[in-house]
């Protein structure tokens, strides 16, 4: 029977086992990746990046040669009506526009690697224009015009670049630090802008044969934004499947530019957007709601390419319904905000109020009443700074109370009626009315005089609530004075 050390290292043997194929399954795989990388670097060795024809080869792909001869041959034949009835992938003009939408994606990155090869060349000559021309096809016909000349106020870029960026331009090149390039090098950039001319041009004649066929491919897309941009949106997205599954952001920047302000102010420069801004709503929109318009012309775009890449209105109807939604949003921003109603006044109650009045409430009201003395306090003269208990404004201020101009000579505190009640109460209460005398009470009695004297408590009690002086009499009225030894 096998112990319990015995069955460890039974376990410990098989994972070295299983650790030293791992071993060998990670070399096996480093020595492939190895032969991978070193593959690579011998194919970007023998790239040679002088010669156009080792950088550019799509043009002389039997695929292009074949694409293009069909696309050629399908615009002088015109659209065909009797396929319209089939389905649509196995229509052959069907496939051919699937073709071109691929085609045109190809173009649009040999276009870009060609006018990586330009600047590369060019940049001897004017380092500055690539920054200044950022458009691949709009820098080939620059460098085409400019050529090897150094002095561009001869060179006419009228109808090439905007009249603000060709200023730029000659200021930049009258500056520049590039020297004119040899005649092998500048031979070699022509040619490269006449291969990127070329392709362009290419590429409208693809987008033209897919706009004549946008009515029967995409006719919801083409209701909305029309042919041209239909085909133009298709193109760049890569064909209609894949224009279905973009969102509404990235389609409202299909076919959007880089601008080039080279310095001017950003105040009036539009909002990024594509091929979108061609379209006849975007066109007839204010300027001022023309972004929102944008993005509303983006999301119902989607939904109409989302229908027709299903098939599922080949007629065009659900393009028209979403037409109309967007004419009747944009006219819905458009109205004025509605006027302002005045606010009427609540319907008065019939029925009185209930009230406490009375004697009560009147005797509270002038209880809690407010003195003159405190209207005063409560008040301020303009200009006049007004008295405070502590000084330099410290403390309670005092209002206007002292205060020349407060329309009063004397402000007399005046004893409520509620307090004189109190105090006539007070008076008329007295310890010995029952006839039995307090405690505290003293037949001693202190006089301004040396000596006591023994006085009634009760008659002097009664003397000072009559009010009487008697310091000085007697009870019986004669005056009694003392003279003092």
């Amino acid at each position: 029977m096998a112990t319990l050390a015995d069955s460890f290292l039974a376990d410990l043997d098989e994972l070295s086992d299983n650790d030293a194929d791992v071993l060998e399954e990670a070399n096996d795989d480093a020595t492939n990746m190895e032969e991978d990388v070193d593959g690579d670097l011998a194919d970007i060795e023998n790239l040679n990046y002088d010669d156009l024809d080792s950088v550019s080869k799509l043009q002389k792909s039997q695929r292009y040669i074949d694409i293009m001869q069909k696309v050629e041959g399908a615009l002088e034949k015109g659209t065909d009506i009797s396929n319209q009835g089939m389905v649509l992938e196995d229509d052959p003009e069907y496939q051919l526009i699937v073709d071109c939408n691929g085609l045109s994606v190809d173009i649009e990155n040999e276009i870009i690697i060609i006018h990586n090869f330009i600047r590369d060349k060019y940049r001897l000559k004017f380092p500055e224009l690539e920054s200044l021309v950022h458009h691949p096809i709009d820098y080939a016909r620059v460098v085409k015009k400019i050529a090897n000349e150094m002095d561009l106020t001869l060179v006419d870029l009228e109808g090439l670049l905007p009249s603000a960026i060709i200023m730029v331009v000659s200021v930049t090149a009258s500056t520049t630090s590039g020297k004119p390039l040899p005649e092998d090098d500048l031979q070699k950039t022509i040619d490269a802008c006449d291969r990127a001319l070329a392709l362009d041009a290419a590429k409208k004649n693809v987008l033209d044969f897919v706009e004549s066929r946008m009515g029967y491919i995409a006719p919801n897309l083409s209701t909305i934004v029309g042919s041209a941009v239909a085909a133009k949106l298709m193109g760049t997205a890569g064909g209609l499947s894949a224009l279905a599954k973009m969102p509404s952001c990235n389609v409202q920047l299909l076919g959007a530019k880089k601008k080039t302000l080279a310095g001017f102010s950003t105040a009036t420069s539009q909002f990024r957007v594509g091929y979108i801004e061609q379209t006849e709503i975007f066109q007839t929109t204010p300027p001022a709601l023309r972004s929102r318009a944008c993005r509303l012309l983006a999301s119902k775009a989607t939904l109409a390419a989302r229908i027709d890449s299903t098939r599922g209105d080949p007629s065009g109807n659900a393009g028209k319904t979403l037409k109309e939604e967007i004419h009747k949003k944009i006219e819905k921003w458009q109205e004025p905000p509605p006027a302002k109603q005045p606010k009427p006044l609540p319907v008065p109650d019939s029925e009185p109020k209930k009230k406490r009045g009375g004697r009560r409430l009147r005797k509270m009201k002038e209880r809690y009443a407010i003195t003159d003395m405190r209207k005063l306090a409560n008040r301020m003269q303009f200009g006049v700074p007004e008295e405070s208990s502590l000084g330099d404004g410290l403390g309670e201020g005092y209002g206007m109370l002292g205060q020349a101009g407060s329309g009063k000579l004397r402000v007399s505190i005046g004893q409520s009626k509620l307090a004189a009640k109190v105090a006539k109460k007070f008076k008329e209460k007295s310890y010995g009315s029952s006839g039995a005398t307090s405690g505290l009470t003293s037949s001693l009695a202190f006089t301004p005089v040396q000596g006591i004297e023994l006085t009634n408590p009760q008659a002097h009690a009664h003397q000072l609530g009559s009010g009487t002086q008697s310091t000085y009499f007697s009870e019986t009225g004669t005056f009694s004075k003392i003279k003092r030894t």
